[in-house]
């Protein structure tokens, strides 16, 4: 009984030394204690994001302006972040590290203070932009979208150089090796460099912008969504999306649709050869008046407006009717086009005359005998 007692009273020393011993030289009690200050300050997020910035929101939405919106939901997550921060800055100071255990909690903390503070200027970038949109004409949209993403990428970088300079990890050396390897790399990455530089020089010249209707002979045709520093969007009319590299676009012939002043009707009408010079005279003033009087169409001398006799082709009098329409939208512009179509129908049936179509005459010299001739002379050469 007094073996099992003592082992039990052994037993119980292990228990008390393995409590106040713990991890790092902590009781257990302690390490519970640290993990409570995280929790309260875990609970004290929650109630943050509740309370504080819900009244935030309220405020926010009663104002015209939407940059404080943005700037709201730039540094949310940021500020919730933080409160985390704090909870493992308040538990790493109470269970008082030493040595190396202290300064690896001591640089811990800094690391997540930068990450929060760069989080949050990383955010920003976004609702700063906004505040340019003054400037959209002089740079234009597809420029201030390279500038917001460079800006991004140097705030990352920016945020880890300081991370590693703070665990002690110099900058320069990395970089100057870097510097090496990008020697290295750009000697088989020259189509990369190609492409980025092709994405600016596009920009510069500004060929196009977003929304625009491009076509490049043999590569594609559609709606441009993004520039990007390697490659452009372009949506085809069939909404499949084609990832055109940038050097293809600033190397070749971009026909820009959308950069139209108006829009282009050009056809030939073939009329019968029977049209008379009176008709055909009538005809051309006819249409060219509805042209002249409408107002979808473009005047001149802002554009160009022909209605003439073109040429008298294998089987029609051909009128050429030249004119351009002010809208340069598609749509619009089939619906005007259908409608000079209805109203040239009406101009040559009421002429009197009509549409000619492809035809061939053939003429014969003379015609083969009859059946009853043929049969009639061989009666008489029989006899």
């Amino acid at each position: 009984m007094e073996g099992v007692l003592k082992n039990l009273e052994d037993y119980w020393y292990l228990v008390e030394d393995v409590w106040t011993t713990g991890v790092l030289g902590h009781s257990v009690g302690d390490i519970l204690i640290a993990i409570a200050i995280f929790g309260v300050f875990f609970v004290l997020r929650g109630l943050f994001t509740r309370f504080v910035i819900a009244v935030a929101d309220r405020w926010v939405d009663r104002t015209e302006t939407k940059i404080d919106d943005y700037i709201r939901d730039a540094i949310r997550n940021p500020l919730r972040f933080l409160f985390l921060a704090l909870g493992f800055f308040f538990a790493t100071e109470y269970l008082a590290f030493e040595d190396v255990a202290r300064t690896f909690a001591q640089n811990l903390n800094r690391s997540l203070i930068i990450i929060a503070i760069f989080w949050a200027l990383f955010n920003c970038v976004t609702p700063v932009s906004q505040g340019l949109k003054m400037l959209e004409r002089l740079l234009t949209p597809e420029i201030l979208n390279w500038l917001i993403a460079g800006a991004k990428t140097a705030v990352v970088l920016i945020a880890v150089a300081t991370i590693l300079q703070t665990w002690g990890i110099q900058v320069a050396p990395i970089i100057a090796g870097l510097g090496l390897f990008g020697v290295a790399v750009a000697l088989g990455a020259q189509d990369l460099f190609k492409n980025l530089i092709g994405g600016m020089s596009i920009l510069i010249e500004r060929r196009f912008g977003f929304g625009d209707w491009i076509k490049v002979d043999g590569v594609v045709e559609g709606t441009v969504e993004k520039i990007g520093f390697r490659s452009t969007l372009v949506r085809q009319f069939d909404k499949a999306p084609v990832y055109v590299p940038n050097q293809h676009l600033s190397d070749n012939s971009v026909i820009n649709y959308s950069a139209m002043t108006y829009r282009r009707i050009s056809w030939l009408i073939g009329v019968e050869y029977r049209t008379t010079h009176e008709q055909l005279q009538r005809i051309c003033e006819d249409i060219e008046a509805y042209i002249s009087s409408t107002e979808d169409f473009a005047q001149p001398p802002a554009a160009p407006l022909f209605v003439r006799i073109d040429s008298f082709g294998p089987s029609s009098i051909d009128i050429l009717v030249y004119c351009f329409t002010r809208s340069t939208s598609w749509g619009d512009w089939l619906e005007v086009k259908q409608a000079l179509a209805y109203r040239i129908k009406q101009i040559v049936e009421g002429a009197g005359t009509g549409f000619a179509f492809p035809s061939q005459s053939v003429y014969l010299e003379t015609l083969p005998p009859a059946i009853d001739e043929i049969v009639a002379s061989r009666k008489n050469g029989d006899a």
